[in-house]
């Protein structure tokens, strides 16, 4: 890595020469494996997953069209996924083409029932490629489709049918394998590899793939899901008939909420379905999650927008009627409503509009007005039946704002004192010499004595670092206001030059990569958890963005005097070990254990933890954001209970403790 971009000559090279004969044309799914990332997002386990969601998906799209009672996800030991349900099954007569319409579905790209010729009312949209770039993206797919009483089947390869499409046996036959207790008399039984070229890992997640599945659950009452893992000989199922409020007290049962039922809406408006619960908790964070058509809008949306416009309007309206607010005080925030709610929006449209390929944001003009009314009428009826859950939520509500103008005073206190201290920096701040932010490093290292060292071994070209003495607030049991009193956040909040809160600005932050480094053991640990709670809770754009990472300093030197290894851990030492014996140096091996940072020296830094050459960094990024909320509440929060119930559970798992 170089700190100055590089800059190419305008002047190509003989045989460069960009004419007509250039131009080539991929036929078919040769696009795709061409550039998957264009299709799927990326190659790592994200895009992996995205194979999973793609086929699923069809099956959701048959259970919203209530034509599909249950689904079944099975993660074979050979690595193949299987996805069956008891939907319709997919068309096998002849299409326009002269093919099999199941032939088309798979090879073709944006071919499908969802383009407006009525096979599906609601469906997850028309952005995402569909089960043909799963095909394309397999080393292997089998389809069956039972229908009419028949099994129908086609084999692929790597996009590409092998056999044509042809009927073989009946329900016995399409069921074989299957719960016996499962009689289907019509679906789709899809089967795939992924291909091992086209990925960086074939390994599924067993919790991602579970996490999917019972959102998919809770947002689709009465519909079954079954998970099964054969690697570990692993299964849940998962149905729930409360829908969206029991996904609103699955996400709060770790924490004390301020009434016992979470307020439910539901209402069709023309042709728009408007699902939402909403509880709230005695916590400081929002958590509110938005789908559309089943799909996760991560980036909101209309429906959003929509739901927020009702809240605020809705517990002010109820406060003024109930003298619950005085006319003398203002009227309560967005932000002010919205502190220690959990929320879950659920809207199912014919025609929805996302934003980008990954749809990320529902754009339909419309559904802002119809989720703002279904939700003010819901929330206004149910506090006027339920006064006592409206006043805890307003009392609530004026905490938050007087916190929030005291966060507001501290906020101001921060960026002034930055800037009127002739832009000063922290003073313990080694800053880079690179200006532009994406050429530009900042290590936040724990401690003063490794800080000098990261000081002395850093490239100062394009690495700055910040120590940070002892241990930081946890900023998951204080408020905003708090938060920028303390004498250790405020530093980092004014290097890094963004702002904080709802004031943060990603376009003013000054570091595109942000790197936290602490010791490898215990206390570290709990150093970089401590700041991870931080960028989660008030700085998740710098997440979103991929911008933070997590360095990865040895545990241990192994050295022979000439030769020297670093292990991160005991397995890694131990190999090192084993190395050097085989190349006949262990009549004098020395084994180091650093304690912490503070024991290396500035060049024994730079070259395990900070040299871009040989370094390890691991991106933070959020899988999802319902287990991510509920892992920091349950882990950094004032409850002692869902704390230690966690940590019962998870202890089993647990391979390599330093103590």
């Amino acid at each position: 890595m170089t700190a100055q971009p590089i800059r190419r000559s305008r002047r190509g090279k003989a045989g460069d020469e960009y004419t007509t004969a250039t131009i080539q044309v991929l036929e078919g799914l040769t696009a795709v494996r061409k550039r998957p990332s264009m299709y799927i997002g990326s190659t790592d386990a994200r895009g992996l997953h995205q194979l999973v969601w793609e086929v699923v998906d069809n099956s959701i799209d048959e259970a919203m069209a209530d034509v599909a009672s249950r689904i079944d996800v099975t993660i074979h030991a050979d690595g193949r996924v299987e996805v069956v349900d008891d939907g319709r099954g997919i068309p096998t007569g002849r299409h326009a083409s002269g093919k099999s319409a199941l032939e088309v579905v798979h090879t073709v790209l944006h071919a499908g029932g969802k383009f407006g010729g009525g096979g599906y009312k609601v469906s997850g949209g028309l952005h995402g490629v569909g089960v043909s770039v799963v095909n394309a993206l397999s080393s292997e797919m089998r389809v069956e489709v039972l229908r009419d009483g028949k099994r129908w089947v086609q084999d692929y390869a790597r996009g590409d049918p092998r056999i044509p499409v042809r009927q073989s046996g009946g329900a016995k036959e399409a069921n074989r394998g299957l719960d016996p207790s499962w009689h289907r008399s019509s679906g789709t039984r899809t089967l795939f590899r992924p291909d091992p070229e086209m990925f960086e890992t074939i390994d599924f997640s067993w919790e991602l793939i579970a996490t999917r599945l019972r959102e998919s659950a809770y947002l689709n009452k009465g519909l079954w899901i079954r998970l099964r893992d054969e690697r570990i000989d692993r299964e849940k199922n998962f149905y729930f008939e409360g829908g969206v409020t029991s996904f609103v007290r699955h996400l709060n049962r770790r924490r004390e909420t301020l009434s016992p039922r979470p307020i439910h809406v539901e209402r069709i408006v023309e042709g728009t379905s408007v699902e939402v619960a909403l509880q709230y908790n005695d916590g400081f964070a929002e958590n509110v999650l938005a789908f559309a058509n089943n799909i996760n809008t991560v980036d909101g949306g209309t429906h959003v927008t929509g739901f927020r416009a009702a809240l605020t309007t809705s517990l002010n309206e109820w406060a003024r009627k109930s003298g619950t607010l005085s006319e003398k005080e203002a009227n309560l925030s967005g932000e002010d409503v919205r502190e220690g709610l959990t929320a879950v929006i659920s809207v199912k449209l014919t025609d929805p509009q996302f934003e980008g390929q990954t749809k990320a944001k529902l754009g339909n003009a419309e559904v802002k007005g119809i989720v703002q009314a279904v939700v003010t009428d819901g929330i206004v009826q149910h506090l006027e039946e339920n006064p006592a859950d409206g006043r805890r939520i307003i009392e609530k509500s004026l905490t938050a704002a007087r916190a929030r103008e005291a966060a507001r005073k501290a906020r101001d206190l921060v960026i002034r004192k930055g800037a009127l201290e002739g832009m000063a920096l922290p003073g313990k701040l080694a800053d880079c010499q690179e200006r532009d932010p994406a050429q530009s490093e900042l290590y936040i290292v724990e401690g003063d004595s490794a800080g000098g060292s990261a000081k002395q071994g850093r490239d100062r070209r394009f690495q700055a670092v910040l120590p940070m003495f002892g241990k930081m607030l946890n900023v998951e049991k204080a408020r905003l206001d708090r938060v920028l009193s303390s004498d250790k956040i405020r530093p980092l909040v004014i290097a890094l030059g963004a702002g904080i809160g709802e004031s943060f600005d990603l376009g003013k932050l000054r570091y595109h990569r942000i790197c936290l480094l602490s010791d490898a053991d215990v206390d570290g640990a709990h150093i970089s958890t401590l700041l991870l709670t931080f960028f989660y809770r008030h700085m998740p754009q710098v997440i979103d963005s991929g911008y933070l990472f997590l360095c990865q300093p040895p545990l241990y030197r192994v050295s022979t005097g000439k030769v020297t290894r670093y292990a991160k851990d005991e397995k890694e030492r131990d190999l090192a070990i084993k190395e050097l014996s085989r190349e006949g140096r262990t009549k004098n091996v020395s084994v180091q254990r650093f304690k912490g940072l503070g024991e290396m020296n500035p060049e024994q830094l730079w070259e395990t933890t900070m040299n871009p050459d040989t370094r390890t960094l691991l991106r933070v990024e959020v899988a999802d954001a319902g287990e991510a909320d509920e892992v920091f509440s349950t882990l950094m929060g004032e409850r002692v209970e869902p704390r230690r119930d966690f940590i019962r559970g998870e202890a089993r798992k647990v391979r390599n403790l330093d103590i």
